[in-house]
C-alpha cells in the first residue's frame, strides 16, 4: 500500500483525534475504540465552544473548558479524514503517542484497524 503506516495503539485500543472547526474556530475531540470486531466505534466527544453543528451530545456536561459527552455511535470500517491543507488546523492522532496529519495538501487519510490473523 503506498504511503501507508502503521500507529501502534494503546493496549485498550483506543485512540483520540481532534482538529479545529473550519468555522467556529474552537477545538473539537473524539474518543475511539477498535471493537473486538475489528471496526472503529465513536465513545466520547468534546467540543471547546458551541455553534455552527458544534453541539453537545445528549448528556453533556462542561469539563475543564469543554464540552463532554459519552457516544454511543455505530461500528463502522474505518475513518477518512480530508487533508486539503486548507482548513484552519490538520488532526492529531494521539494513541501511544501524538501525531498531526493532513496539514499540507494530500490524499486523504484512512484509519482503520489492522486485519489480525488467527492463533
Amino acid at each position: 500500500m503506498v504511503g501507508a503506516a502503521m500507529i501502534a495503539l494503546a493496549p485498550s485500543g483506543q485512540f483520540s483525534l481532534e482538529w479545529t472547526h473550519s468555522v467556529e474556530k474552537e477545538g473539537w475531540r473524539e474518543h475511539w475504540q477498535v471493537t473486538d470486531h475489528g471496526t472503529l466505534r465513536l465513545v466520547g466527544a468534546a467540543v471547546k465552544g458551541s455553534g455552527a453543528g458544534m453541539e453537545p451530545g445528549p448528556g453533556g456536561h462542561f469539563e475543564n473548558g469543554w464540552w463532554v459527552w459519552k457516544a454511543d455511535g455505530p461500528e463502522v470500517p474505518e475513518l477518512e479524514l480530508a487533508a486539503s491543507g486548507a482548513t484552519v488546523s490538520g488532526w492529531t492522532l494521539c494513541a501511544k503517542d501524538c501525531q498531526t496529519l493532513g496539514v499540507t495538501p494530500e490524499a486523504p487519510i484512512r484509519i482503520a484497524p489492522c486485519p489480525t490473523t488467527g492463533n
